[in-house]
């Protein structure tokens, strides 16, 4: 019997920033959500979250 393969993470995907997505992280920004939960609820990395947010000039990640 072959062994099975195993799975490798897949590779990441690049998704645009819609204006939608940027209307809720700043929203998220004002809220002072935690980065990780909005990494969850976005599907988005928490690098990808902070870049987005030091672009575009908003504080991120408040809480330590």
């Amino acid at each position: 019997m072959p062994k099975k393969a195993k799975k490798k993470a897949g590779k990441a995907v690049r998704r645009e920033y819609t204006k939608t997505d940027v209307k809720e992280l700043r929203a998220h920004s004002k809220a002072k959500t935690p980065v990780a939960r909005i990494a969850k609820l976005t599907k988005r990395s928490a690098g990808s979250l902070r870049q987005k947010a030091r672009k575009l000039g908003i504080p991120l990640g408040h809480r330590r």
